[in-house]
């Protein structure tokens, strides 16, 4: 299949476009929209980089929704984050529903410069919008030479049920941990619910199907179908969580289900932006909470010991014997690096409705996009 080309098999329909004509698309979206230049830049640079990780539930699949909850007023361009509280190794921040892209990178960059001067800082940042791959902020520092771990929340948006329970109660709570070793960084980074909710709206748009237990409904039942999250929707519609009856599961059973307990209390509560619920009236947009540790091993003075024991311990964990020959043990963050390698020299592969929805949302804001 060539650039540009549609290949029609059953679900798995899909648009081949190179990263760079979708980062522009993307990016003119925005620009048309009413962000800034650099700002639509970075959005676009991040969603297409969720896409070539691998992670399409965190890529262009929510270009038409961020244009949508920009329009409402649910997220908002040019917005900087404020300084609550500022305690030198920690600091809470308010993001006032700028786009997640732009916020959580200067959080991320506040951090990052912290713990780079002093070993360590904890930032609390509330009020976010969407932040997209948390990976990817745990990749900022790892460049830095930083540990970092982040724990993130979404406020007022209850979609996963408890473990036991058929109700939503939690957000799908993103965890992610980097871990800076040479020549073999490892980011380990997933949501707490047994998919993420953008893996739902992937699935709905034609893409890879959802494991057959992702979802349950209110009678109990286990499900894949996206209906079950949104209810009826047609090809290109926008997706809403809100307009199904059921609920995504937590992963892992009783201990997904604890993760996303800590995640909610820590990036929602600590962080004064709000847990995933209780909530009245109709969901508007997303309201992200995360709260990062940052650590500078080379201010702990045990650097070369961490990054000798560590590498020699990963090497050791690696080399267990596979079930299947033919595919070895990875480790957090290989999959994404091999993804990433082949959609830049392939083309990234787009469920057909996917890039229609994205299309129709550039055609009514007078953008041109690739055949």
């Amino acid at each position: 299949m060539t650039i540009g080309e549609t290949s029609a098999a059953g679900n798995d329909q899909v648009h081949l476009i190179t990263a760079a004509e979708l980062e522009s698309t993307v990016r003119a979206i925005f620009a048309a929209a009413g962000c800034a230049e650099d700002e639509a830049g970075l959005i676009a640079r991040e969603l297409v980089g969720a896409n070539l990780a691998g992670h399409d539930s965190h890529g262009v699949v929510r270009v038409p929704l961020y244009v949508d909850w920009m329009r409402e007023g649910w997220v908002r361009a040019g917005q900087r984050a404020e300084v609550v509280t500022d305690g030198g190794a920690f600091v809470v921040l308010d993001g006032h529903k700028g786009f997640g892209q732009t916020i959580a990178a200067q959080a991320v960059a506040l951090g990052v410069e912290r713990a780079g001067a002093n070993g360590s800082c904890i930032v609390a940042l509330r009020n976010s919008g969407h932040i997209g791959r948390v990976g990817a902020y745990a990749e900022t520092a790892l460049a830095a030479g930083l540990i970092s771990i982040h724990f993130v929340n979404v406020a007022k948006s209850p979609l996963v049920a408890p473990f036991g329970a058929v109700e939503r109660r939690f957000s799908t709570a993103p965890f992610a941990i980097g871990i800076p070793l040479p020549e073999r960084p490892v980011v380990l980074d997933f949501a707490t619910s047994l998919v993420a909710e953008g893996k739902v709206q992937v699935a709905s748009y034609g893409g890879r199907p959802l494991p057959p237990d992702a979802l349950i409904g209110p009678e109990g039942v286990q499900s894949a179908d996206p209906r079950v999250l949104y209810g009826d929707y047609g090809p290109t519609d926008l997706r809403h969580p809100g307009g199904g009856v059921g609920a995504i599961r937590a992963f892992g059973e009783h201990k997904g289900s604890g993760l996303a307990l800590m995640c909610e209390l820590l990036a929602g509560a600590f962080t004064a932006g709000g847990c995933a619920g209780p909530i009245d009236g109709p969901r508007k947009g997303i309201a992200n909470g995360m709260l990062s540790i940052y650590l500078s091993p080379a201010h702990f003075g045990t650097q070369a010991e961490f990054e000798r024991i560590a590498r020699e311990y990963l090497d050791w964990v690696l080399s267990a014997r596979p079930i299947d020959p033919a595919a070895p043990v990875l480790a957090p963050g290989d999959p994404e690096t091999v993804t990433r390698e082949v959609r830049l020299a392939e083309g990234v592969p787009l469920p057909v409705n996917t890039w229609a929805a994205i299309r129709r949302t550039a055609e009514a804001l007078g953008v041109t996009t690739p055949t």
